[in-house]
């Protein structure tokens, strides 16, 4: 059985605020260094595997303690990168709140394109297929994936079947832990959001 620990990057200046997407940079603030910090510390009894995590800065650096803490090189993988917003990436939530296809987004995001970006389908299909090919190559081992809000909640919908459209029913705060077991019966989800004091037994 695969266990996976999919971790939401800690905190940045662009949470709640703008779109950082998949532009370069990004980087932790100081509480996000914080909670990378202390998510090694809740982990380090946890036998991991692996560590992987996306492209981005903000998850390698969310990473980077919890694979120091276990002795482990970070593996990068593209398929549990960020959503691509593409003309959307770097605009203020405030800004937005006017765009009709924004609302549309929002409101039916199973159809909805985000404007020379992807559909959450396609992010969906890529994160799942990412975390099915890790878990084929680890049969039976404990992996954390740092990856980002959207590719988590579009993986826990998959996993519990869910329709996307209800895509903002799921809550995956900065740093959080979501459980998730996969082996010869079909995935498990096991912890939905939990703090980083310590993942679900």
């Amino acid at each position: 059985m695969t266990t996976f620990l999919l971790i939401r990057h800690g905190e940045t200046d662009a949470i709640d605020h703008y779109i950082a997407g998949t532009a370069e940079g990004t980087p932790l603030n100081r509480t996000g260094r914080l909670q990378a910090e202390r998510l090694a510390e809740t982990l380090r009894g946890v036998p991991l595997a692996a560590v992987v995590c996306s492209p981005l800065t903000r998850t390698r650096e969310t990473a980077e303690p919890i694979a120091r803490a276990h002795g482990l090189d970070i593996e990068v993988v593209a398929g549990v990168s960020e959503f691509e917003f593409g003309a959307w990436t770097g605009r203020r939530f405030h800004e937005l709140d006017s765009d009709p296809l924004w609302r549309q987004f929002n409101a039916v995001r199973s159809l909805t394109r985000a404007p020379r970006g992807e559909l959450m389908l396609d992010v969906q299909q890529r994160g799942v297929a990412a975390l099915l090919d890790i878990a084929a190559a680890r049969p039976d081992a404990h992996v954390v994936v740092v990856s980002h809000g959207d590719l988590i909640r579009a993986a826990l919908m998959y996993f519990l079947g869910m329709p996307l459209d209800h895509v903002h029913r799921l809550e995956v705060s900065a740093a959080s832990i979501s459980i998730v077991t996969i082996d010869g019966n079909g995935p498990v989800v096991r912890q939905v959001n939990g703090d980083n004091a310590g993942p679900a037994s």
